[in-house]
């Protein structure tokens, strides 16, 4: 029953913030008494921490707690083709180192020991021992499946559909305790925009990520859904027409070879661009340059094909566009809009991600609070 005090009082000032036990009490249900020793334990077991007095009210004047953040720490870890981005925070969210690195892997072991190495260089810059990382989640390309040690569907990173890799990863980043869990990216995307990003308090969300792949990330009633096997939202399968010749089926899938990065540069050279990227593409438009305003236009109609789709099915709130190509809402959205109106009876809104290449950490981070906090609390107060 003390125990269960204490999950009662930490929980109050983790959903709401600093207060007073009179406070807590009123919130709980629970006897100022029975607050108040709650209190006591949770600050030794250094989970709260008293931050001062509340001055404004007739009385003596109550103290003031909140939780304490630094007593575990989280890592988030996004895995592109081009970048690894690695982020320390603490328990409440607050980011306290990064790290970031081109990804010149070319085998999935080399991006294994690059993912650990780095890990490692972010947890150093942060002034942590290992053993204060309590949860480390992982954004990779891909269906992750923990069973048969594998990322499926992740053809952009050389080796890293090995069978075993995955497990390799996990035993390598929880050597030092840390519970590690690792998700598809446009999940950690959708979480991230839905948390502090472009889709806070929208139920039904679809997060459509478009650069070097493409991707969905599902969230319904607010909570991220992975279908029954991890693979919901793995949109690049979806067909497209015929299959380009000398592409083989599924590799990557129809969508991805019509609608990502590299068909984005194809069509602009197609058109009689000399341009590299999809970025340049996109800035050339921007200038107005007809024919890269016409390669925007057509990867726009792709794109609403896509968003048809999925909204036939899930019928979402908001559409987010993310991604080095997404993010481009500027051009995309309006004519996505105009060709879906003509396609679907209702549009959804379709907005651009808030969050930029942050979105993908920024859901590992929110994904692995609650965990954290749930074995720091194991760990301190019921000594697991």
């Amino acid at each position: 029953m003390r125990a269960l005090n204490q999950r009662l009082v930490l929980d109050r000032l983790r959903e709401h913030g600093e207060a007073t036990r009179p406070e807590i009490a009123a919130a709980t249900g629970l006897s100022k008494p029975t607050v108040g020793q709650a209190l006591v334990d949770l600050e030794e077991h250094g989970l709260v921490r008293p931050i001062g007095r509340r001055l404004d009210r007739p009385g003596r004047a109550a103290v003031i707690y909140r939780t304490a953040p630094d007593a575990g720490y989280i890592v988030g870890v996004d895995v592109g083709r081009r970048a690894l981005h690695v982020a320390v925070a603490d328990l409440d969210g607050v980011v306290v180192a990064r790290v970031e690195q081109p990804n010149r892997s070319r085998s999935g072991a080399m991006l294994v020991r690059t993912v650990g190495d780095s890990v490692a260089k972010a947890v150093a810059e942060a002034g942590l021992a290992d053993d204060d990382i309590v949860v480390t989640v992982v954004g990779t390309p891909g269906i992750p499946d923990t069973a048969a040690g594998t990322v499926h569907r992740s053809p952009n990173l050389p080796g890293w559909e090995r069978r075993g890799l995955l497990g390799e990863l996990m035993a390598l980043l929880g050597a030092n305790g840390s519970t590690v869990l690792v998700e598809n990216d446009a999940n950690l995307c959708a979480v991230g925009e839905h948390a502090r990003g472009a889709a806070q308090g929208v139920d039904v969300v679809a997060c459509l990520t478009v650069g070097t792949g493409i991707g969905l990330g599902i969230l319904l009633g607010g909570n991220l859904f992975r279908g029954a096997r991890g693979a919901a939202g793995e949109i690049a399968d979806l067909p497209y027409g015929r299959v380009p010749a000398g592409v083989t089926s599924h590799r990557p899938g129809p969508v991805e070879v019509v609608a990502a990065g590299d068909a984005v540069v194809s069509a602009a050279r197609s058109a009689g661009l000399s341009l590299s990227t999809a970025k340049a593409v996109f800035e050339a438009a921007r200038s107005g340059d007809g024919r890269a305003l016409r390669v925007v236009a057509d990867e726009a109609s792709k794109l609403a094909r896509v968003v048809s789709v999925v909204t036939a099915v899930l019928d979402p709130g908001l559409i987010v566009l993310a991604g080095g190509i997404g993010r481009n809402v500027d051009l995309l959205a309006d004519p996505m809009r105009r060709e879906l109106a003509e396609t679907i009876p209702l549009v959804p809104d379709i907005v651009g991600g808030e969050l930029g290449d942050d979105a993908v950490l920024v859901g590992a981070i929110a994904t692995a609070m609650d965990t954290a906090w749930d074995l720091v609390f194991e760990r301190r107060v019921l000594g697991r």
